[in-house]
Formats: structure tokens, C-alpha cells, sequence
């Protein structure tokens, strides 16, 4: 059992990591090569992707998206969605895809004069899912080096982590108030239900011991 019990808390760990890793914002330094809308017709994947745009009709399965394609500083290609996710969840609030796609526009650059930025993103990336993270904000970097903090991160990370130590702190002292006592007086009740039928149990062989004995009395 202590396996088992193990293996769900590790399952509940990895499932809390990913959800958080997947939605908290990242920063990635990268140069912008070009901007792009595409026709997206959405299959199993659909729910990495957002709604559609603040003010337009309703989720189609197939519709125009938004893309910022970047090379990163190891050469590697990167490529980004740009969506609104309005007021559902990640609870990014994002209404500005269309003025985001023309400040990464004006931020395109060359391999020969490289223009470096921060792209700040939720989502993953990747490439046998067609799953793209979902840009939010992209401004000009200081440089290839810029050092990011990740203070959104670390603010929600702590909040979530007092959170976590007062409910346990809660349900420690409810347990201890109410859980305990009570199943405390449920086996007491039981042990003493249980001593009751073994004194009946030994009371009953007694007079039945009795009862033999006064027969072989009487064959005698």
C-alpha cells in the first residue's frame, strides 16, 4: 500500500507541475523573421488553442490564425501562436492580438542584423500535436543576454504555496478536532462491542459447560 499510496501522490505532483508549467508565463529571447495568418482547421488538438478573436463569431472548427514565427539564439526555429484569450481560461485577459501582430511585425529582423526580443508566452510547443504556445507580449530585449526574472512567477508560486501550508494547517487541526474524537469513540464503541460479545461468548460455553455437567450428573 505504501506503493500505491506513493505512485498517486507523484501522479498528483506531475499533474499540478504540468498544468502550472503550462499556463504560468515564460520569456524566451528570439529574433523575429516573419508574421503570418493561416487557416487553421482544428481536430484533436483543439483544445490547445484559444478562442477566437475578442469581437468575432463564434468557435468554428476551422478558422484564421495568428502566427509570429522567431529563430532562436541557438539557431533553432520557434514559432508562435498569436490568439485572444478573452476572459476564459488562462486567465490572461488578452484582447490585443491584432496590435501584438504588428509590434512583432515592426520588430522583424535579419540574421546579418539581428534584432533581439522578449516573446512572453503560455503553452507548449509541439511539433508531432501541432501544438503552439500562445504569445502575450513581445518587446525589443536589451540584448541576446538579457537576464528575465520570472516575478509573476514567483509572486503566484508563493501565493499557491502559503495556500497549500494554511489548508494543510486546516485540515490537520480539523482532523485532530473532529476526525480523531470521532473515530477515536467509534473503535472504543467497537472494542467495547467487541469485549461484551467475547464476555457473552465465554458466558455461553460456561453454562453450556454447566448444562453437560449436570447431564453426565444424571446418567450417573
Amino acid at each position: 500500500m505504501r506503493y500505491v499510496k506513493w505512485t498517486f501522490y507523484t501522479l498528483i505532483a506531475l499533474t499540478v507541475f504540468a498544468f502550472l508549467h503550462y499556463v504560468l508565463p515564460q520569456h524566451d529571447i528570439v529574433r523575429i523573421t516573419n508574421t503570418d495568418t493561416r487557416r487553421i482547421d482544428f481536430g484533436e488538438n483543439s483544445i490547445f488553442w484559444a478562442s477566437p478573436d475578442a469581437g468575432t463569431g463564434a468557435a468554428q472548427a476551422t478558422r484564421d490564425v495568428k502566427f509570429i514565427e522567431t529563430i532562436q539564439q541557438n539557431g533553432r526555429p520557434m514559432v508562435y501562436r498569436n490568439e485572444d484569450t478573452g476572459w476564459i481560461w488562462p486567465p490572461y485577459f488578452k484582447f490585443n492580438s491584432y496590435n501584438l501582430q504588428t509590434e512583432a511585425s515592426d520588430l522583424r529582423s535579419t540574421s546579418a542584423d539581428p534584432r533581439w526580443v522578449v516573446v512572453t508566452h503560455y503553452g507548449w510547443r509541439n511539433e508531432f500535436f501541432t501544438i503552439f504556445p500562445n504569445a502575450v507580449a513581445v518587446r525589443l530585449a536589451e540584448g541576446p543576454n538579457e537576464r528575465i526574472i520570472p516575478w509573476t512567477n514567483i509572486v503566484i508560486l508563493t501565493l499557491l504555496a502559503v495556500a497549500g501550508i494554511m489548508l494543510r494547517r486546516m485540515w490537520r487541526q480539523f482532523r485532530e478536532r473532529t476526525l480523531d474524537p470521532l473515530f477515536g469513540t467509534a473503535e472504543e464503541v467497537w472494542e467495547d462491542a467487541g469485549d461484551r460479545a467475547g464476555a457473552a461468548r465465554r458466558g455461553a460455553r460456561t453454562s453450556w459447560g454447566r448444562f453437560k455437567a449436570w447431564l453426565r450428573s444424571l446418567g450417573s
